[in-house]
């Protein structure tokens, strides 16, 4: 064969591998492609990255039950929030008003998209992260090195966007805008606790108003005005909806599903299937979370952390994949309005607990993942203003 030749075939061999991994399958593969073969020391199951958590493999999360957002064990709740913020920056919630009948519809048309030809996924294929429909594949397969094993379809959740999703499955809008508009308003009911758990909530608004300690931004004044319009952002905050697709591996032990990394806004609501792959760093170990019936994995973002100035964590996760079974998971990450900046809440800097990071926006993360490696937590790194203080 010619050198010609030669460079002919892995060209074609990587056009492929940018169609996503569920074409892949589709095509009949038995080996896992170079492009997502990771270096040894990097695999899952590698001694260094991976470690037994108390000789057990899976974890249970802080379970919130939700319905008593509004009973006499609201005092608890909170506590609750916090301490799973604090120490795990992962929970799942129960009894969150979600009908199990939304839920499963949006996991049966999430799956019948996936399930369609290639020819139908690929309409919506772009490697534009401004795009408001974006079927892709791997984490950032512009700039990722390996590819990691995993087929997604974003979705920006806005009312202009809707007309723009697919409309194959039939139902697809139907199901997608019920589903957006029910976590959003789980959103905002989380941050209520949330907010009244760091001490910036409704309840110690009543409080009489002390101004803070000047932090080097414009001071809002009290706890009510900042209450207020932290509330309004969050109303109007943005949206974003990811549907992903982690199809049975040939090789599950040299690739991820997605690799280690952090998430960027403030909350973010996982539903997933029954099928086992969400790890997270508990302890700098890794430890595989149960799913949970009925229930939403809810996360602490970058956002967040930045915005308690480091009291809520946000904690490295990563999704394993199997040989046997493919995984659906759908996940609804939430965040300020994109234009807003992000900063440390004023009411929790004062001399013991300084300022801590940078402001931040959307169009800064967006630079960032387009220049820089998007995975561990270097986002978030390059916010802090000091690496000496935790």
């Amino acid at each position: 064969m010619t050198m010609r030749d030669d460079e002919t075939l892995e060209t074609l061999k990587s056009q492929e591998d940018h169609k996503g991994v569920k074409h892949l399958c589709e095509m009949g593969i038995t080996r896992v492609p170079k492009k997502y073969v990771l270096p040894a020391l990097e695999r899952p199951h590698n001694s260094i990255t991976t470690k037994p958590y108390d000789d057990a493999d899976n974890l249970d999360l802080p379970i919130i039950d939700f319905a008593q957002l509004h009973g006499t064990n609201h005092t608890q709740l909170i506590a609750s929030v916090a301490y799973a913020c604090e120490n795990y920056g992962f929970f799942q919630v129960i009894n969150h008003g979600i009908s199990n009948d939304v839920i499963m519809k949006m996991e049966d048309v999430g799956r019948m998209f996936f399930e369609q030809p290639l020819e139908e996924r690929e309409k919506y294929m772009s490697t534009d992260v401004h795009s408001l429909v974006r079927y892709g594949t791997s984490f950032n397969q512009t700039n990722d090195g390996v590819f990691c094993w995993r087929d997604f379809l974003k979705l920006v959740c806005n009312p202009d966007a809707h007309s723009h999703w697919p409309s194959c499955p039939s139902d697809f809008r139907e199901m997608g805008v019920g589903y957006a508009s029910k976590t959003k308003l789980l959103f905002q009911l989380l941050m209520e606790a949330i907010l009244e758990s760091l001490g910036l909530g409704l309840a110690n608004t009543k409080k009489t108003p002390k101004t803070y300690q000047k932090s080097g931004h414009n001071n809002r004044g009290n706890k009510a005005e900042e209450y207020d319009d932290i509330r309004k952002e969050i109303e109007d905050g943005s949206q974003l909806m990811v549907v992903n697709c982690y199809p049975p591996c040939p090789e599950p032990e040299l690739t991820f599903g997605m690799p280690p990394h952090s998430d960027y806004g403030f909350l973010t609501l996982l539903h997933q299937d029954e099928v086992e792959g969400l790890q997270i760093l508990f302890k700098d170990q890794w430890v595989t979370i149960r799913p949970h019936p009925q229930s939403f994995v809810v996360n602490v973002g970058d956002h967040l952390e930045i915005f308690s100035n480091g009291r809520y964590k946000s904690v490295m996760h990563r999704v394993l994949v199997n040989s046997m079974k493919s995984r659906i998971s759908v996940a609804s990450l939430h965040s300020l309005p994109f234009t807003t900046v992000i900063r440390p809440s004023p009411g929790l800097i004062n001399n013991e607990n300084p300022l801590r990071y940078k402001d931040t926006n959307f169009t800064d993360f967006v630079q960032y993942i387009t220049t820089c490696d998007s995975k561990q937590k270097n986002f978030l790194e390059s916010r802090k203003t000091s690496h000496d203080y935790l």
